[in-house]
């Protein structure tokens, strides 16, 4: 099992958005960068974990967990000129961007603000906290990730 850090705006997609998803599952799509496009299609599997992080919000948090449900596949949204996540360079033969689906497990009794993140031992290495890491798909490692999950607990 992988751990990772997915990122989204809480006015696109929040939290409470997945919630009232159909059986809290959602496809992850929109993901707009190579390096995260690549985690997606060569590295997110199913059964890992996934920090759900609202960004561009506040307070600037992780929010709880979810589970991958299905791993790596084309962006349908891509191809779809109607959709805002276009790309008129992919094709269904060569598709360029990936998604992975995703269902909730837990949502945290406090979100887990940047703030926490950046005054906990153990963390001083997560990537998210690291200069100049913009990415909206970010490994994490074990150590990491249960020291997250206490600090949401």
């Amino acid at each position: 099992m992988k751990y990772w850090i997915f990122k989204s705006e809480p006015g696109v997609f929040s939290w409470n958005d997945l919630l009232v998803s159909e059986n809290q599952t959602t496809y992850w799509d929109g993901v707009r960068n190579y390096q995260a496009r690549n985690f997606l299609r060569d590295e997110v599997n199913i059964g890992d974990l996934v920090f759900f992080y609202h960004s561009n919000s506040e307070p600037l948090a992780i929010i709880g967990f979810c589970k991958v449900v299905k791993a790596g596949y084309p962006d349908f949204t891509a191809l779809d000129p109607k959709s805002e996540h276009f790309d008129p360079a992919s094709s269904t033969e060569n598709p360029r961007w990936y998604m992975v689906d995703i269902k909730a497990e837990h949502e945290f009794k406090s979100p887990v603000t940047l703030e926490i993140l950046k005054q906990s031992p153990g963390l001083e290495e997560l990537r998210l906290l690291q200069k100049g890491n913009r990415l909206s798909i970010i490994p994490v490692t074990k150590q990491e990730a249960g020291i997250i999950q206490k600090l949401g607990r």
